[in-house]
């Protein structure tokens, strides 16, 4: 399946292709994505975590649009950027934790999300569980980055 992956016209275009349309747009769609993905996640958790603890959870509902953007655009180009090198990522270790960090990642936000839709729209103390999961969203996108960083250079 990995070999059919790297074979198929699409992620041979992206791959192998001189034209900034392919690789470098895709790889720079996947960068933007994940600044506007992980920089939302990143405010509100700051938020959660006491930054500007006078402003209402309520005002931070808007980032919620933007990690789906940010999630979407990423989803879409991480699957194009994978399947060029499907058969080395697929079975590489740094890979499938840079994969766990980012499901674990997604998955703290899931509970905060649902903390800060129905709560008190004035809402301003956070629970500590919440907290929590706000400590825990910044370390496992920032292990997620690194990850993914450490690929070009883990995996040949």
């Amino acid at each position: 399946m990995l070999n059919w992956l790297e074979s198929l016209p699409l992620s041979v275009w992206v791959h192998e292709s001189p034209s900034v349309w392919a690789q470098p747009t895709v790889l720079t769609l996947h960068t933007m994505g994940m600044a506007v993905l992980v920089g939302a996640t990143w405010v509100l958790d700051l938020r959660i975590l006491g930054i500007s603890r006078n402003v209402p959870l309520s005002a931070f509902r808007w980032t919620f649009g933007a990690v789906a953007v940010g999630l979407i655009v990423n989803l879409i180009t991480g699957v194009l950027l994978f399947m060029g090198r499907a058969t080395t990522w697929g079975t590489a270790f740094p890979f499938l934790i840079k994969m766990i960090l980012v499901v674990a990642s997604a998955a703290t936000l899931l509970p905060i999300r649902s903390y800060v839709l129905h709560g008190d729209p004035d809402q301003r103390d956070v629970s500590s569980r919440v907290r929590l999961l706000a400590i825990a969203s910044i370390l496992t996108w920032a292990g997620a980055i690194t990850t993914g960083r450490l690929l070009a250079y883990l995996v040949p």
